[in-house]
């Protein structure tokens, strides 16, 4: 269970080499289901493409439920990538892992906090821009001292947290689902008894599993339209 991981440097900086081929893949994959689903748009959507439309329609919905859309409607796309991204990289480790030389080279992406800490840390830093972007950096400023300039601390405080619990929720649940799965695995590898005890478990963890993904996706995408309704809508 205890793998390591090939790392590299470059430029002072190290690199998990697996993750970044478990990013890259994640990436093609969801390019891949981008373009073979709006290749041949047709007014009757069928198939690859009626699959997209509800996936648009699917993150509008959660869009219009955190803020107005006329705010809103620029972060669809924002909102389309994130799901899609995450749901594709939950899923990446339930099949199988791979090891090589005792590095972990294929994973789910999620399962690593240092990614799952970097998308957060990206969503909260651009719930900022846009901030400063449609209300300007003074009145942008002030919503830091409401209702009272001594909440200051607080709020740099709560930003901090959001940013934590965005990136670790998401890598508490894929981790964990994981870590169950090569337990389970493991059992198999026993022989006929260890077979039977965790075959069955296998497949039920693993359909949970997919079940999990696709709630931490959902999740991850709705708290980031929450984080950036707070920063763009001029009711909060």
């Amino acid at each position: 269970m205890h793998h390591g991981a090939y790392v590299v440097d470059f430029l002072g900086l190290k690199f998990n080499l697996g993750n970044v081929l478990m990013i890259t893949v994640a990436s093609v994959i969801v390019f891949l289901i981008a373009v073979l689903s709006t290749r041949r748009l047709a007014m009757k959507p069928t198939g690859m493409q009626n699959f997209m439309e509800w996936v648009m329609d699917f993150v509008k919905n959660i869009i219009k439920s955190t803020m107005d859309w006329k705010d809103g409607g620029r972060f669809h796309a924002l909102g389309i990538t994130i799901i899609m991204y995450i749901f594709v990289s939950n899923m990446l480790g339930l099949p199988f892992s791979v090891v090589i030389d005792g590095n972990l080279w294929w994973k789910s992406p999620t399962a690593d906090p240092a990614i799952t800490l970097t998308l957060a840390t990206l969503v909260v830093g651009l719930s900022h821009y846009y901030g400063v972007k449609l209300k300007g950096t003074r009145e942008y400023g002030k919503e830091f001292l409401r209702p009272f300039w001594f909440m200051f601390p607080i709020k740099i405080i709560e930003e901090f947290a959001n940013t934590l619990t965005l990136g670790l929720r998401l890598y508490g649940n894929i981790y964990a689902g994981e870590i169950l799965l090569g337990l389970l695995a493991s059992g198999l590898a026993t022989g006929v008894g260890g077979h039977l005890a965790a075959f069955i478990p296998m497949l039920a963890w693993q359909g949970f599993s997919i079940f999990v993904g696709a709630i931490q996706a959902f999740i991850f995408t709705m708290l980031t339209m929450v984080y950036l309704s707070h920063k763009v809508s001029h009711d909060h």
